[in-house]
């Protein structure tokens, strides 16, 4: 109950374009929109940003900056959704690892066996790891 995901649209908006986030305990951890990826998209090289497109698939940097929107993250929870767990924690796409992280099929004892490899992920998959552990009462492996 600490997690939720949170995705809208802006009737008003310029293609009613909206934005995406996931919140624990209320807070927004992860946030991106359309507007966030235009302007941060300015500050990427230029054959990089001519394309226009969002990436198909969402790193850390993606992440950090913002750059995905309503339909990214839309696009990564099917991909999630419709595979196995063990593929969606393998993924390349960290927001699909983000939502494997916090499934509920993942459980205590894969949790454990996953720390080692948690130092070497991306901040943020780490911080999702850290709340699914302390939600299981795993505070010891930390």
């Amino acid at each position: 109950g600490r997690v939720s995901y949170f995705v809208t649209s802006y009737r008003e908006s310029h293609d009613q374009e909206g934005r995406a986030s996931i919140l624990v305990d209320g807070k927004e951890v992860l946030q991106g929109n359309y507007y966030n990826y235009y302007l941060r998209s300015q500050m990427l090289p230029e054959d990089v940003a001519q394309t226009g497109i969002f990436p198909d698939v969402v790193d850390a940097s993606v992440l950090e900056l913002g750059m995905f929107d309503g339909y990214t993250f839309y696009s990564a929870f099917q991909e999630y959704d419709n595979q196995s767990i063990e593929n969606s924690l393998c993924s390349e796409n960290l927001l699909i690892r983000i939502f494997a992280v916090l499934d509920r099929r993942v459980g205590k004892r894969r949790l454990i066996a996953m720390k080692e490899k948690m130092e070497s992920e991306p901040t943020i998959l780490h911080y999702f790891f850290w709340v699914r552990a302390e939600a299981e009462g795993l505070y010891r492996i930390y």
